[in-house]
C-alpha cells in the first residue's frame, strides 16, 4: 500500500492570492510532501503578493492567469507542456462573481453576472481538465474547491450556491469521463473561513460565528487544515478514490 507522498510529482496551483488563500495552503503541503510546483497569479496588480509566496515554494515557474483574458490559460498549459512534458496534478481554486449579483437574490441576479460567476468559477476548471488530460498520461489528479452553500441554502451566499452546485456536478461528470485514463477529479469543500473571496459576501462575519458555534469541533478550519487532505489526494495513496466532494469543515455539514 503506497504511503502518502509527492515525491517526483509535478503540480498546477491556480489561485493563490495571499498567504491565506486556501491555494497557498494547499501549496505548502504539496511541497512539504515533495511536490515541484508551478504556479500562477491574476494580473500585474496581483504579482507583487503571489511571487514570493511561490518563490518561497521553490517554485521557478511562475505565471500570470487572467481567466478571463483568451489565451492566457492556454499559453499556462503550453509553458508546462515545454517545460515539464507531463502534468501529475492541478488546484483550481478560483471564484468570482459582481459584488451587486452576488448580494442579491438569485432571482434578481443578472444574466450577464451569472454567467460571468459560472465562466471563472465553473467552466473554468473544465477548461483546465481538457488542457491537463494530454499531459497526464500516467494518470493524475484534479482538485477544486467549493463550499456548503452549494448542497443548502446558506444566507448572503445566493447566486454562489447553484454556481457552486454546478462545479460539484461538473466533478462527477468529469471523474466519470477521465477515470479510465487514471485521473481522478474532487472537489474540496472547506467550511466557512476568512479569505479574501469570502470577504465578498454579504454579512460574513455573521457567518463564521454561526460556523464556528454550530461545528461539532466549534471552531473555524484554516488553511494549514485544509492543505494536507489535498495533498493527499494528489498522492497514490488516494489512487482508488476519485469524484468526492471532501468536506474539511470540522463536521458542519452534518448539523442539521
Amino acid at each position: 500500500m503506497a504511503l502518502p507522498t509527492l515525491q517526483g510529482k509535478r503540480g498546477l496551483v491556480v489561485g493563490i492570492a495571499n498567504a491565506n488563500s486556501i491555494a497557498f495552503g494547499c501549496a505548502k503541503a504539496f511541497r512539504e510532501m515533495g511536490a515541484d510546483l508551478a504556479v500562477t497569479y491574476l494580473n500585474e496588480k496581483a504579482e507583487p503578493h503571489v511571487r514570493p509566496l511561490a518563490e518561497g515554494l521553490g517554485s521557478d515557474m511562475i505565471m500570470s492567469c487572467d481567466l478571463r483574458q483568451p489565451g492566457e490559460l492556454e499559453a499556462v498549459f503550453g509553458t508546462i507542456r515545454e517545460r515539464w512534458g507531463r502534468l501529475d496534478f492541478l488546484l483550481h481554486s478560483v471564484a468570482f462573481a459582481p459584488r451587486e449579483d452576488l448580494h442579491a437574490r438569485v432571482v434578481d441576479c443578472s444574466a450577464e453576472g451569472f454567467a460571468l460567476a459560472m465562466d471563472v468559477s465553473c467552466h473554468s476548471f473544465i477548461r483546465m481538465a481538457k488542457l491537463a488530460e494530454p499531459l497526464m498520461t500516467e494518470g493524475g489528479c484534479l482538485m477544486t474547491v467549493t463550499f456548503f452553500g452549494a448542497e443548502k441554502v446558506v444566507e448572503h451566499y445566493n447566486m454562489m450556491g447553484p454556481v457552486k452546485a454546478a462545479l460539484e456536478s461538473s466533478v462527477r461528470y468529469m471523474a466519470a469521463e477521465l477515470g479510465g485514463k487514471g485521473i481522478r477529479v474532487h472537489a474540496l469543500s472547506p467550511g466557512a473561513m476568512a479569505t479574501r473571496a469570502a470577504s465578498g459576501i454579504d454579512r460574513f462575519d455573521e457567518l463564521l460565528a454561526r460556523t464556528a458555534e454550530r461545528a461539532p469541533t466549534h471552531h473555524l478550519v484554516t488553511v494549514e487544515d485544509i492543505g494536507p487532505s489535498a495533498a493527499f489526494l494528489a498522492s497514490d495513496a488516494a489512487r482508488q478514490l476519485t469524484g468526492l466532494t471532501l468536506y474539511i469543515d470540522g463536521g458542519y455539514h452534518i448539523v442539521g
